[in-house]
């Protein structure tokens, strides 16, 4: 009997997302850092012989490019609002360039794809930028408890 209740009640699948509380805290640099890895794996494989290690790039820069297109997506749905399309005609295309792109580079291991894929990454922390996304959704950085972050380091380098 209760182990049909639990059952009644658990989750029939598992939902992943950024966060969707909504935390609050968007920033490009996400995806970019998963389209710079793409990049370098592309060219640690172009200049690979080694069958094994190849094939390994491949899965990783596969991996990298679906967290790119997350990262991306994600500041395309939660963060960018009607207000931001009204600055920016070209934020929708942009964007769904980008996550198009990031599929691209999971296909591919041309160099050129993945360049493709920062430089619409670029576009969208300039959009993110210029609607205020560095100070509206990123923490301060704040002085740690107890005093001055120097008085802290200097303290920590004396051990």
């Amino acid at each position: 009997m209760l182990t049909r209740l639990i059952g009644a009640l658990a989750p029939r699948r598992t939902v992943h997302a950024h966060c969707d509380i909504p935390c609050g805290v968007y920033d490009p640099q996400q995806a970019r850092i998963e389209a710079e890895s793409c990049y370098k794996i592309i060219q640690k494989y172009n200049d690979s012989s080694d069958e094994l290690f190849r094939a390994r790039c491949i899965v990783v820069k596969e991996e990298r490019a679906d967290l790119a297109k997350h990262h991306i997506d994600v500041m395309w749905h939660d963060y960018f609002k009607p207000e931001h399309v009204e600055k920016f005609a070209d934020l929708h295309e942009t964007c769904w360039k980008a996550s198009k792109q990031g599929s691209k580079v999971k296909q591919t291991v041309d160099i050129n794809e993945a360049q493709k894929l920062l430089d619409l990454i670029d576009r969208i922390d300039h959009m993110w930028r210029e609607t205020g996304g560095s100070t509206a959704t990123r923490m301060q950085q704040l002085e740690p408890v107890g005093g001055a972050a120097s008085d802290v380091a200097a303290s920590a380098v004396k051990g």
